[in-house]
């Protein structure tokens, strides 16, 4: 479609060529400029762009070209998460392989990536499903293996019988199903291979501080590590004090109201606590729990006194030296503080529940309010019924005192505990990075030495539709020679989870050519940390938790520089796109593809279009994106802009008022970007352009309205500068305000008498409180209203408001 006279297809196809050609966003690990490094979240390849790619690289690709324009050499590289389930599925059901649908499907997305005029340094593309990129995904593995951040151990895992693979905590939803498949999540006992993240929880947490992320980001992942500060301590088993429950509390001054004690239903110590007469009910117990979901057992729906039992034991409470039973309960969890916990149901509403359900006792060691009408009490308040933590209200200072006599006693101490578990990494899947082991009957479990890396998949692989990985069963995979004793061995079937690949892609980035190291130390020196990071707030917890992980991991290890403890300084989460109020997503069915778009109204208006919409962090329903209004806007800044353009130019007073109007466009625009404020700085872009169509042009005014929207619509303003000065307008230099001109020469201050509006004088803006109350009083309309006495009170907010209270 043609916009009088700006043909935009061939237009917008000449700059895309041009700036590939020309290596126009291309930098050099040398560049003499200041560094910045814009990244948004590499993309899994399942298609054409949607319109959720749009708007995030949209974004990025703004940021990008301003800080270009502002004199940085700007790091803007693009690659693809290659690796992952759907590949697989499709494989399964249609016999592809996963390697051949995945390409393809990632030459589609190039393709619509390039059509809105993203700008990236192509030459570091990175896909995760290279040779290259496996081998030093696998020799990280192995250096980790080597300093006992990676190990292997047998543990219950979340099984996803769709998926037919493990599923780390994190992937199961809310309501016990896996995240991708749909599939009720199941437990089951495998051995598995998983890093030591929670080697840096600490080092997690404290260093969420200092970034410059949006605080419910951060507050996620505090939850996630989950931090807290208690007593461990052990509970003798009454009748055979040689055998202990050690239990975790966060409350050790409540001990004195523990009148029973809950075990994890896995807890190894359950065979020996459980009573000949209980056996048969504990393990039928044992049975179907270990079905359920852990988000099923953390529910707080259904009937307590069917998710526990009595094991028919008592243990000691140490503070009283009384007897109490001992239960199982499906929602203590054994991958939780150590699977054991005290019972204190005053001041526990679940315990209370519990209690309740089963008839047990219920002592308060905390004084309620005398109005206090609930049942369990988890306020401050005097101890009592706690002997020698009676009258105590300080909560920390009874806390202190309880730990201390643990001490004392030899029976516990202090204890921090994680809600974070190690990150289980391994999957029962093909396409995914080949965990880099062999298993030899000599030499036990050995790591394929570097030399010999990368271990790469099988292409003659036959896809199942039981969903069994074909590794398990291809014969010149499975059997290979032990490095150590050159004796028969197999190989590790299992890959890694693809939240491995995206933990250190960004790193590869800054050195995506080095063929001895996975990246250059000087050059990840260079440009990391990220300093602006954009994607979606899906991947609070999963992908940005890892890559953080990962960061300070190489660190450690010498892999990456030793100053650099995170990855990303800034982050910025774009809200997602709905239609008919449901999120975008390719599984929905609901996509709207912006190729369609592009070739009825050309990549500018698309672009516009998402920037003027709403705030960048808010959620966007399609339906109210102004597609066709910012259509028409650019062919009204082209037929503004163009050299033989039929709008008149500005002289006189109308030519110094456009001069000041431009001024003070550069600040709001500058001032937007440096706010997220797109909406708005489109929506100056759009004033300002009437303004000039009411009252003339200038050549600077409207050079500034191009510079100005270069990063937003950078096919239409690069035609037009080039057709205006036959140079580039991606080159030039972003402009600055003359301060004087933009400068507003005078306010329009109101004047209100007990709060209602009397009159409007304009002002000017840097006068003070006693020339703007001087001039309210003058008004005549406010003489008449006063009838020549004096206000009560003046309440003066110069230059914009004056309230005089009679």
């Amino acid at each position: 479609m043609a916009a009088d006279g700006y043909d935009i297809h061939s237009i917008e196809r000449k700059w895309q060529d041009r700036w590939a050609a020309d290596g126009t966003y291309e930098v050099g690990n040398d560049d003499p400029r200041p560094p910045f490094y814009v990244l948004c979240m590499y993309p899994y390849p399942s298609g054409p762009a949607h319109m959720g790619h749009v708007r995030n690289y949209t974004f990025g690709d703004l940021i990008v070209r301003h800080r270009t324009m502002q004199g940085y050499g700007v790091l803007s590289p693009i690659g693809f998460d290659s690796f992952g389930l759907p590949a697989e599925n499709a494989a399964i059901k249609t016999g592809v392989h996963p390697r051949v649908f995945t390409e393809a499907r990632m030459e589609e997305l190039k393709s619509s990536l390039k059509a809105i005029g993203a700008s990236y340094d192509w030459r570091r593309e990175i896909r995760s499903h290279d040779p290259s990129y496996i081998k030093w995904n696998q020799v990280i593995f192995t250096r980790f293996l080597e300093r006992g951040l990676a190990y292997r151990a047998n543990a219950p895992v979340n099984w996803c019988p769709g998926c037919q693979t493990v599923l780390a905590n994190e992937q199961v939803l809310a309501d016990g199903t896996c995240e991708r498949s749909g599939d009720v999540v199941a437990k089951r006992d495998l051995e598995q291979w998983f890093f030591r993240i929670t080697d840096y929880a600490d080092e997690l947490l404290h260093d969420l501080d200092a970034l410059e992320w949006p605080e419910r980001v951060k507050t996620m992942q505090r939850n996630w590590i989950g931090r807290s500060e208690g007593a461990e301590f052990d509970l003798a088993v009454d009748g055979n004090p040689d055998l202990r429950i050690t239990v975790f509390t966060t409350r050790p001054d409540t001990s004195f109201g523990m009148t029973y004690a809950v075990l994890a239903p896995e807890h190894p110590l359950v065979p020996q606590l459980t009573t000949a007469e209980n056996r048969e009910t504990v393990e039928a117990f044992v049975e179907r729990v270990g079905k359920e979901s852990d988000i099923e057992r953390l529910s707080t729906e259904g009937a307590l006194e069917k998710r526990g039992v009595f094991t028919g034991t008592h243990v000691i409470n140490p503070f009283t030296n009384q007897p109490v039973p001992v239960y199982l309960a499906d929602y203590v969890l054994m991958g939780y503080g150590t699977g054991a916990i005290m019972a204190v149901p005053a001041e526990d509403q679940r315990d209370w529940d519990f209690a309740t359900a089963y008839d047990l006792p219920i002592v308060r060691t905390v004084q309620p309010p005398p109005d206090w009408e609930g049942e369990a009490y988890t306020g401050d308040g005097p101890r009592i019924n706690s002997e020698w933590l009676n009258g105590i209200t300080d909560t920390a200072t009874a806390k202190a005192k309880a730990i201390e006599w643990l001490e004392q006693q030899g029976i516990g101490a202090r204890k921090v505990n994680y809600r974070l578990r190690d990150w289980l990494l391994s999957r029962q899947r093909f396409w995914g990075c080949p965990i880099p082991v062999v298993y030899c009957p000599t030499d036990g479990m050995v790591p394929v030495p570097e030399d010999q890396l990368p271990v790469l998949a099988p292409d003659d692989v036959e896809f199942r539709p039981t969903g069994e990985s074909p590794l398990k069963s291809h014969e010149g995979f499975l059997h290979t020679t032990c490095p150590a004793c050159g004796g028969p061995a197999q190989r590790e079937t299992d890959t890694m989870d693809t939240f491995v690949d995206s933990s250190w892609y960004f790193l590869r980035f800054c050195d995506p050519w080095s063929d001895d190291q996975p990246f250059s130390l000087e050059a990840a020196a260079r440009w990391m940390p990220v300093d602006q990071y954009i994607g979606g707030v899906e991947h609070a917890i999963l992908h940005l938790m890892y890559a953080r992980f990962y960061t300070k991991a190489l660190a450690d290890i010498g892999l990456a520089p030793p100053d650099v403890h995170e990855p990303f300084k800034r982050l910025f989460t774009q809200g997602m796109i709905r239609l008919d109020g449901a999120k975008m997503s390719k599984s929905k069915g609901n996509l709207v593809a912006p190729e369609e778009i592009v070739d009825q109204y050309g990549a500018d208006a698309l672009r516009l279009a998402h920037l003027f919409v709403g705030p960048p962090a808010d959620d966007v329903d399609w339906e109210t994106v102004a597609i066709e209004g910012t259509y028409r806007f650019v062919k009204r800044v082209w037929r503004l802009a163009v050299p033989d353009s039929d709008v008149p130019k500005a002289d006189g007073e109308a030519a110094i008022e456009v001069t000041r109007a431009t001024h003070r466009l550069i600040n709001r625009i500058s001032d937007d970007f440096d706010r997220w404020s797109y909406n708005t700085a489109v929506a100056a872009c759009m004033e300002f352009v009437n303004l000039l169509m009411k009252e003339g042009t200038t050549d600077e005014a409207v050079d500034t309205l191009l510079l100005l929207m270069a990063p937003m619509a950078p096919h239409v303003t690069a035609e037009l500068w080039e057709r205006r000065h036959g140079t580039h307008v991606h080159e030039q230099l972003w402009p600055e305000a003359d301060p004087d001109l933009a400068a507003l020469q005078t306010v329009t201050m109101i004047v209100q008498v007990n709060g209602k509006v009397r009159d409007r004088i304009d002002v000017d803006p840097g006068l003070g409180e006693e020339e703007a109350t001087a001039l309210a009083l003058a008004s005549p309309r406010v003489q008449e209203l006063l009838g020549g006495g004096q206000p009560t009170k003046v309440v003066a907010r110069p230059p914009k408001l004056v309230n005089l209270v009679v």
